[in-house]
């Protein structure tokens, strides 16, 4: 099979990588072990956020750092054995989250998160899936004056450089919004630019129905099949046997990509956040009508088309050991405290892996070794939200057109 492309990786990013390539007139082939979306992809808090100019650093407080030590925390959770081989990635994603460091490089990511919503939104309107798109941004919840005033403040200056939208609310005005929440809140900040997504696994899969329309192939393989031609390009290999050879590729297997990006000589400093989810019958006749973070103890709410869908934060494990839902665990009993809980309906939790880079900003460019390979992984927590960024930005590298954002601070020739 003879095409233009070949994209690895049929999670968000990939799938949006096809989709724009196709468009671009370009023959693409988009290859993975499984279906699309069906892993890191697969499970997140549905959100678009085009608040989140500051991708999430490493905390530098002392009094924050003795917290996460105990190992007793819902957002944060670590296997020991592992903190030896992560600590070169710990150290330097803890550097760059220092202050002014985190400050230079918002204002490079800024340039990305900018153009989330309307790169989605042109993509949803062709593929027929606006109806997953809901304009309703998300919440903060506090349960602390200092939380909350903290915050407000950090939001102010936010809106102020970036100009970013959000409302603060008070308990009356939470309850009104939310009236199914707990009313031990003092107060939320309703950030009112970011798009919720009822159904993520849904986007992704109206998106590949959209690349297929357009004449693109998704097909069953294994990356790490990838070779360079020796005339030049490249050729991967399907399940069924089939040879797949293309000019150009782009690797977008997200966690896995040192799978392939090592057997081609790159070193990339990549580090793995591992998460959770469950869903809940709603107890009841409560409604959340709003993602809602719960910011003491840094769990999520999300109304989703299967149910609620809590969310946790990070687990910094091996990629590939086994599952520890610890964290699920934990924050399970404080969300039935926040919004009235039923039964769980997934037979067991969910994990995924969210690939992170120690400058919390992704890879997106060329390789600086091969021809025709250009690199676009590394996304962390926000793979969805610049997911269709992300591809239009490739698209335009690969056929040789000006690239609407400047992709100078995300060239993998950085590390």
């Amino acid at each position: 099979m003879k095409v233009d492309c070949i994209v690895l990786g049929a999670g968000i990013v990939g799938t949006c990588v096809a989709l724009h390539l196709q468009k671009a007139g370009r023959t693409t082939v988009l290859i993975d072990r499984r279906g699309v979306s069906e892993e890191t992809s697969f499970g997140n808090a549905g959100l678009i956020q085009r608040e989140a100019v500051y991708p999430y650093g490493f905390p530098q407080e002392l009094r924050s750092l003795m917290r996460y030590a105990t190992n007793s925390m819902v957002d944060m959770h670590f296997h020991p054995a592992a903190l030896p081989g992560l600590a070169p990635f710990l150290f330097a994603y803890w550097r760059n989250s220092r202050p002014a460091r985190h400050a230079e490089i918002a204002r490079q990511y800024a340039t990305l998160i900018a153009h989330c919503v309307t790169e989605h939104d042109a993509l949803a309107a062709e593929a027929d899936a606006t109806h997953l798109l809901r304009r309703v941004g998300y919440m903060d919840l506090f349960r602390s004056a200092a939380d909350r005033d903290a915050s407000y403040a950090k939001a102010d200056a936010w809106g102020r450089e970036f100009g970013l939208n959000h409302v603060k609310l008070g308990p009356a005005e939470l309850h009104q919004a939310e009236p199914h929440l707990s009313q031990d809140m003092v107060g939320a900040l309703h950030w009112t630019d970011p798009v919720s997504v009822l159904d993520p696994h849904g986007l992704a899969s109206a998106y590949l129905a959209r690349f297929e329309t357009l004449g693109g192939r998704f097909v069953k393989g294994d990356a790490t099949t990838l070779s360079e031609r020796p005339g030049g390009g490249w050729t991967a290999v399907g399940f069924d046997g089939a040879i797949i050879e293309a000019r150009d590729t782009v690797l977008c297997l997200g966690p896995w990509s040192d799978l392939v990006t090592t057997t081609l000589g790159y070193r990339f400093p990549l580090g793995v956040k591992r998460g959770y989810h469950m869903h809940y019958k709603p107890a009841g006749n409560a409604v959340l009508n709003h993602v809602v973070v719960d910011s003491e103890y840094g769990y999520v709410l999300a109304p989703m088309a299967k149910g609620v869908r809590l969310t946790t934060g990070a687990e910094f494990a091996r990629r590939d050991a086994a599952r520890t839902p610890v964290q699920l665990a934990r924050a399970e009993p404080l969300a039935k405290g926040l919004f009235p809980l039923e039964s769980r309906l997934d037979a067991e939790p969910w994990m995924g892996c969210r690939p992170c880079t120690p400058d919390m900003m992704p890879i997106i460019g060329p390789a600086h070794r091969h021809r025709n390979l250009t690199f676009a992984f590394g996304h962390a927590h926000h793979g969805l939200t610049l997911g269709a960024v992300t591809g239009r930005m490739v698209a335009e590298m690969v056929t040789g057109k000006a690239v609407f954002v400047n992709p100078e601070p995300f060239r993998p020739g950085r590390f």
